[in-house]
């Protein structure tokens, strides 16, 4: 009994010893018990390594490497008539039209690459939930996100373009925005390959060309 009444003195002890200056202003460094991982060995950006003749921990771009990116060549794309300023193409980067109203069309040109970004743009961030097909029936619906809606709804299949593009770029409802994620050709390209998804489940077996309808097994 007695040693585990001095056990139990102790862990008081010791344990008021370490609150009682819990909030306390001090100018010494703090007593870290447990550190973590908050003391590292890492080199910051623009910091000084005494490893390299120049002393940079920023090393320059090794020639011939690839940049990650988009694929699209947008210094082609959204070149001549697509000013990339705000003020000078408002439409392209807000989605409205001068009144405010949302703008129905595209600012950009409909391209076979432009179309082929916006399906990897749109596997990448919008297939989780709204499937491949866009018909809502993506993997997060198996963890209870029942009320992501379907593409090919009439009232996503009437909605303008602008207000595509308000959508993603804010967000709606429980859908958080992508404009900090999708630069804006990202976000234009998503929303041709939206189109082009709406088409293929909707569209008359006129459209499909006579020389194609074989494969449908008409």
């Amino acid at each position: 009994m007695r040693i585990f009444l001095g056990i139990f003195c102790l862990v008081c002890v010791t344990t008021v010893s370490f609150l009682w200056v819990r909030g306390v202003k001090s100018t010494q460094p703090p007593i870290y018990v447990f550190p973590d991982m908050d003391f590292q060995d890492k080199y910051k950006p623009q910091g000084e390594n005494h490893f390299f003749a120049d002393h940079r921990n920023d090393r320059p771009v090794v020639t011939g490497t690839v940049p990650r990116g988009s694929g699209l060549n947008e210094a082609v794309t959204f070149s001549g008539a697509y000013a990339y300023q705000p003020a000078l193409n408002p439409i392209l980067y807000s989605g409205k039209n001068a009144d405010e109203s949302f703008y129905s069309g595209f600012p950009v040109a409909i391209t076979h690459g432009l179309l082929e970004l916006g399906q990897q743009k749109f596997t990448i961030y919008c297939s989780a939930c709204h499937g491949v097909l866009g018909d809502g029936n993506g993997i997060t619906k198996q963890y209870g996100m029942v009320a992501t809606p379907s593409y090919h709804d009439d009232r996503l299949r009437n909605m303008t373009e602008g207000e595509i593009f308000n959508t993603i770029t804010h967000g709606k409802n429980t859908m958080l925005g992508y404009g900090d994620k999708l630069k804006v050709e990202d976000r234009w390209a998503i929303i041709a390959y939206v189109r082009a998804l709406q088409l293929a489940a909707h569209a008359p077996v006129s459209d499909v060309p006579s020389e194609h309808r074989a494969d449908l097994g008409l």
